[in-house]
């Protein structure tokens, strides 16, 4: 299949999908990125334990997680942007609760139903692009939308820092909700709709579920979705153990946090960059073995941390920033991959692999909550862990994944 850009919507070009598609996706890690930075602060400001506090990221993962799977699927049957602007105005609500919430327990229903809100910038934004592009081309937006999103992650735990040190941590409820209001408008007055073949019949629940009985058992798109799902499972999990080893137990301040995590920052725009000049030459599918083998590279660096008496920041820093390097080259091929089989279905696809991806970093956060007393601990054991599976699922994802086409 040609890389080429299909005629129906000439409004969106390569650079304008890729912007408008960042913004939407960029929604969800702004909440998470944002918030990370306020957890030990919200501790002391609700009086509860650290557990109770960590369950609010949880939730928000569950949240986003199980809300793609219906999110993805309506779209197939009713439009990307109807969907889109239902599921932001959740978000809206969710910011508002979170705002105002004098308990614990509310703002874990308001990060939930922020996570269920922001579920549909995943699922709805990759449908977009499968919509439009195919081949190389695809993979050059999703490293562009990679490239983006990842400003939005990079500074916002600089930006919630620096609201928790002038101001109440309730402002950083403030900035979600100004942002959401942000990707709203421009859903609604830039966005076309691209679903040329809605069909209601896609939001049947007996055809819901046998959509994803068959991606299911398609391994041309549980390979690379599986691959996905680990490498950003990984991604995912770090931010809600990093606040706890460095602030709690390496006695990092809020800005000092915010200002070492600029080093992940940095990796993840080179990686980015770097990425983006391979595509003008070199296929997509053949990058992701390069990073895969950075990511593993990454879970060694984590895991020697437990060899250290008295570990250093950047211990952990430097292996974090490794890892995140390698994950703009596991990304363009693996999405594209998984997607270019499925057009019809191209919603329930991006929502499935968005499932999978939040998964891992739910399932990572939960885990590191429960099973670990220590935080440090939880590190260097479960980001050794991912990285192996990661390197396993790798070897037996179908050859035949490639990514077609070339411009």
């Amino acid at each position: 299949m040609s890389g080429a850009r299909s005629p129906r919507w000439a409004e969106l070009d390569e650079g304008r999908a890729s912007l408008v598609s960042a913004l939407m996706i960029a929604l969800g890690p702004l909440s998470l990125s944002l918030y990370t930075p306020a957890l030990p602060t919200l501790v002391g400001a609700f009086g509860t334990t650290p557990a109770a506090v960590k369950l609010s990221l949880t939730v928000y993962f569950l949240g986003f997680c199980f809300a793609q799977l219906l999110c993805g699927p309506l779209s197939d049957a009713y439009g990307r942007r109807p969907v889109a602007l239902v599921f932001f105005s959740i978000y809206f609500v969710g910011s508002a609760v979170a705002l105002f919430a004098p308990t614990i327990e509310l703002l874990q229903v308001g990060r939930g139903l922020q996570g269920v809100g922001a579920a549909a910038g995943i699922s709805t934004s990759r449908a977009i692009v499968r919509d439009l592009f195919v081949g190389q081309t695809s993979a050059r937006i999703m490293n562009r939308i990679g490239l983006l999103v990842g400003l939005v992650p990079a500074f916002s735990p600089a930006v919630g820092s620096i609201l928790l040190t002038v101001a109440h941590w309730r402002t950083i409820f403030v900035l979600m909700f100004v942002y959401a209001v942000v990707v709203v408008a421009i859903v609604y007055f830039v966005l076309p709709e691209t679903n040329t073949t809605a069909e209601r019949a896609h939001a049947h629940p007996r055809r819901i579920v046998g959509n994803y009985g068959s991606l299911l058992a398609d391994r041309r798109f549980m390979g690379p979705a599986a691959l996905m799902g680990l490498v950003l499972g990984g991604v995912y999990t770090l931010p809600s153990l990093m606040p706890f080893v460095l602030i709690d137990r390496l006695g990092l301040t809020p800005i000092q946090y915010a200002l070492v995590m600029l080093v992940q920052t940095g990796a993840l725009l080179l990686g980015n960059l770097l990425v983006g000049r391979l595509l003008r030459s070199v296929n997509a599918r053949r990058l992701v073995a390069v990073g895969i083998a950075i990511v593993v590279l990454a879970g060694v660096g984590f895991g020697v941390v437990r060899f250290f008496s008295a570990p250093h920041v950047m211990a952990f820093v430097i292996p974090g920033a490794i890892w995140v390097f390698g994950l703009p080259f596991v990304t363009p091929g693996t999405m594209t991959s998984a997607l270019s089989n499925f057009p019809k279905i191209a919603g329930a696809a991006s929502s499935l692999i968005g499932f999978m991806q939040m998964g891992g970093g739910f399932v990572g956060s939960a885990i590191g909550a429960a099973a670990f007393g220590d935080p440090i601990s939880a590190v260097d054991t479960l980001l050794p862990a991912i990285s192996l599976f990661a390197g396993v699922a790798f070897l037996f994802m179908p050859r035949s994944s490639a990514v077609e086409g070339s411009d």
